[in-house]
C-alpha cells in the first residue's frame, strides 16, 4: 500500500509540476520582454520606416563644368611634358574644351507640408539645378532658400500640387550615448535605404566653430550626407553630415550635426535667407591649468580674453586678460561653449557678462552685435617709445620693437612689445609653441614695451609667490596667451 500510494503521488505530483513549470515559463518571457522594453530594444524597426519614408527625399544636382583649356594642372608648366599632354588634347578634338554637366547625389527631408527642405550645404553647393525625388515617385525642382556653410546646412523650397509629408524635428539633448537610432537616404546612389544603430558619442567637433555632431555607428556613406537621423519616436535628431573612414566606406563611425543646432539655422534662413548669430567682439582662447595658475584663479574654467577690437565687448569696457565666467546667465566653461551660446543669442540683446579680473568679478552689460557684419574685424594698436637692447629670459632673445623690426616682420606701425629674435630649442617658451617672429605685448596682464618692463612683471610674479607669468603673444595679428614658468631665477 505504502508502494501504491508513493506511486498515486508521483501521478498526481506531474501536473502540478508541470503547472509551475509552465507558470515560471511565462513569467520568464513575460520578464525577459518587459526587460527588452526597457532597454528600449525595437523588435522591428520597420513599422518606423514606413511611416517616416515617405518625408525623406533623394536629391540631384547638376553642376556646369568648364571644359578643360590645355594641360595646366596635369604637368608642371614648362615641363618636358607640357608639349606630349598638349598634343594628346587637340588629338580629342575641339569638343574636348566644351563645357559638361556634372551630376552629384545625396540626401535630405521634408520639414513641412508647404515644402521645405533640409539637406547639407555641400550637397547643393554650386548647383544650378536642384531635382527632388520623392519616395512615392515623383519629382519638383527646387530652389535654394539659403545656406549657413558653417554647420553645412541648406534649406530648399520645392512648389507641389498637393500638402507633403513631413518629419518633425527633435530635441537631441536628450539624446543618450546607447539610445537606438536610424538613418534613411540615398547611400551611393542606391535609393531610400535605411541603416540602424545606435547614438555612439554625443557633443563630437570636427573642424566648425559651431560644431556639435552626433556619432553613431548607423550605417552612413556617401549618398547619405543632407538625410535625417531619426530616433525612436520618429523624431530628427540630427542631420548625416561626415564619416570617419579609411577607404570611404562606412566602418561604424558617422556624424549627424545635432538637431538643436540646425533648428535654429533653420529658422533663421527661413525667416531671413541667411544666419544671424550673435558677436561678442572678443578674441579668446582656453583657461589651461598653467593659465589659470599664473592668473591665480581656483579652477581652469572660463574663457580668457586675448584680445578686444572694436565691438560690444569693447564698448562694455571688458579687456584683455578678462576671464569670462558667466554668459548671460551660463556658467562658461570653455571656449567652444561660450561660442556657441553667444552665436544662439539674438543679434541686439542686452546680456550681462561676469569676468574675473585682477583676482575680482566685475559685471558687464554687452549689446550683441551680429556675427556676419563683424567678420575680419582688427584691434586698434597705439604707438609707444622704442629701445633698442636686447634680453635673453626664459628662453628666449628679445627686443624692443623698432621701425626696421616693425618693416621685417609685417607688423602694423602702432603696434608695441618685444620682438622674440629667437627661441633655445631645449625651453619651455620653445615647447609651447612660440617662435622668432612672435611678439610679446602683454606680461602678467600688464603691457611691455622695453625689456625692462618684462623683468618688472617678472619681479612681481615672483613676490606675489606665482609659478609662472602670462604672456600675450601675437603672431601675424593674432593674440594667444602662454604661461611660462619662473623657476628659481
Amino acid at each position: 500500500m505504502k508502494h501504491q500510494s508513493l506511486a498515486l503521488t508521483r501521478d498526481r505530483a506531474t501536473p502540478m509540476r508541470l503547472f509551475w513549470l509552465a507558470s515560471l515559463s511565462m513569467i520568464l518571457i513575460v520578464a525577459q520582454s518587459l526587460m527588452a522594453q526597457a532597454r528600449g530594444v525595437p523588435e522591428s524597426f520597420a513599422d518606423l520606416a514606413e511611416r517616416i519614408s515617405p518625408s525623406v527625399v533623394n536629391i540631384t544636382t547638376s553642376t556646369t563644368v568648364a571644359g578643360r583649356t590645355g594641360p595646366q594642372g596635369i604637368v608642371p608648366e614648362g615641363s618636358p611634358f607640357e608639349d606630349f599632354f598638349r598634343e594628346f588634347q587637340d588629338r580629342q578634338g575641339p569638343n574636348n574644351n566644351r563645357p559638361r554637366r556634372s551630376s552629384a547625389l545625396g540626401s535630405g527631408f521634408v520639414i513641412s507640408e508647404d515644402g521645405y527642405i533640409v539637406t547639407n550645404n555641400h550637397v547643393i553647393e554650386g548647383a544650378d539645378e536642384i531635382t527632388i525625388e520623392f519616395f512615392e515617385g515623383f519629382e519638383l525642382p527646387a530652389e535654394i532658400v539659403g545656406t549657413d556653410p558653417n554647420t553645412d546646412i541648406a534649406l530648399l523650397k520645392v512648389e507641389a500640387d498637393a500638402p507633403l509629408k513631413y518629419v518633425p524635428f527633435g530635441n537631441s539633448d536628450t539624446a543618450r550615448v546607447g539610445d537606438w537610432v536610424m538613418a534613411m537616404g540615398n547611400p551611393l546612389g542606391q535609393g531610400f535605404s535605411v541603416s540602424a544603430g545606435i547614438v555612439s558619442a554625443r557633443n563630437r567637433a570636427l573642424s566648425g566653430t559651431y560644431d556639435d555632431y552626433i556619432q553613431t555607428d548607423a550605417a552612413i556613406n556617401r549618398g547619405n550626407s543632407g538625410g535625417p537621423l531619426f530616433n525612436m519616436d520618429g523624431e530628427v535628431i540630427g542631420v548625416n553630415t561626415a564619416i570617419l573612414s579609411p577607404n570611404g566606406g562606412s566602418i561604424g563611425i558617422g556624424f549627424s550635426m545635432a538637431s538643436n543646432v540646425v533648428t535654429r539655422v533653420v529658422d533663421q534662413l527661413q525667416q531671413f535667407g541667411e544666419t544671424r548669430r550673435g558677436w561678442l567682439g572678443v578674441r579668446i582662447q582656453d583657461v589651461t591649468p598653467d593659465v589659470a595658475e599664473a592668473l591665480g584663479l581656483e579652477e581652469a574654467k572660463g574663457a580668457l580674453v586675448s584680445d578686444v577690437p572694436d565691438g560690444p565687448a569693447k564698448d562694455s569696457g571688458m579687456l584683455a586678460g578678462d576671464v569670462i565666467v558667466t554668459f548671460d546667465g551660463t556658467p562658461v566653461e570653455d571656449v567652444r561653449q561660450l561660442v556657441r551660446v553667444v552665436a544662439n543669442t539674438p543679434v541686439g540683446k542686452t546680456v550681462r557678462v561676469i569676468v574675473n579680473r585682477d583676482g575680482a568679478t566685475e559685471t558687464l552689460k554687452v549689446t550683441l552685435g551680429r556675427r556676419e557684419e563683424a567678420e575680419g574685424a582688427v584691434p586698434a594698436a597705439a604707438p609707444a617709445p622704442e629701445e633698442p637692447a636686447q634680453l635673453d629670459l626664459l628662453g628666449l632673445t628679445l627686443s624692443p620693437l623698432t621701425d626696421e623690426i616693425r618693416g621685417e616682420l609685417d607688423l602694423p606701425a602702432g603696434l608695441d612689445g618685444l620682438a622674440v629674435m629667437e627661441v633655445e630649442q631645449t625651453s619651455e617658451a620653445w615647447e609651447k609653441g612660440l617662435r622668432a617672429g612672435d611678439v610679446i605685448t602683454e606680461a602678467g596682464q600688464n603691457p611691455v614695451r622695453v625689456p625692462a618692463d618684462l623683468e618688472d612683471r617678472i619681479e612681481e610674479a615672483r613676490e606675489a609667490g606665482r609659478k609662472s607669468i602670462l604672456l600675450l603673444i601675437r603672431r601675424g595679428g593674432d593674440p594667444r596667451f602662454v604661461a611660462l614658468s619662473l623657476g628659481n631665477g
